[in-house]
């Protein structure tokens, strides 16, 4: 029970890192004008972003049921469920970027001369800016509950 406990956190916490390694990548690359080459790497940036959130909540569901807290410790846990939450706002407010993503890709790559609308490069840059202030609250909550917080 304890090396699987140890092995799920340590790939829990290795894809939450990589997730908000992904985020910031995103925020940097869409700090300035962006190049077909530039949007085709934000497309395949987000792809990898979708895939790791989802291998989060699949290796945090393995956690709440096969790690040594129990179920109990998790469902009666004020503090997890406030994480939760901030999961889910980063992974709603994730949708907008994505869309935008895939749409310039797809103009880019029937229009050589596509340029990003300002308007749309400035509301995805707030976007991954709250994606950002999501992951800090996910890690303070994280940190809290794994000294007890909450129970």
């Amino acid at each position: 029970m304890e090396t699987t406990d140890l092995l799920l956190a340590i790939v829990h916490h290795i894809l939450v890192f990589s997730v908000a390694a992904l985020i910031a990548c995103e925020s940097v690359l869409t700090r300035g004008e962006l190049s077909a080459a530039a949007i085709k790497r934000l497309a395949g940036l987000d792809r990898h972003y979708g895939i790791l959130a989802m291998l989060v909540i699949i290796v945090g569901v393995g956690r709440v049921f096969y790690g040594m807290k129990g179920w109990e410790f998790y469902v009666y846990n004020w503090v997890f469920w406030a994480k939760m939450v901030s999961f889910l706002a980063v992974g709603l407010l994730s949708i907008i970027p994505t869309m935008r993503f895939l749409s310039w890709n797809r103009q880019a790559s029937a229009n050589a001369n596509f340029t990003v609308p300002a308007a749309e490069l400035s509301s995805v840059r707030f976007y991954l800016r709250a994606e950002m202030v999501g992951i800090v609250l996910i890690l303070i909550f994280a940190a809290a509950m794994a000294r007890g917080y909450g129970y």
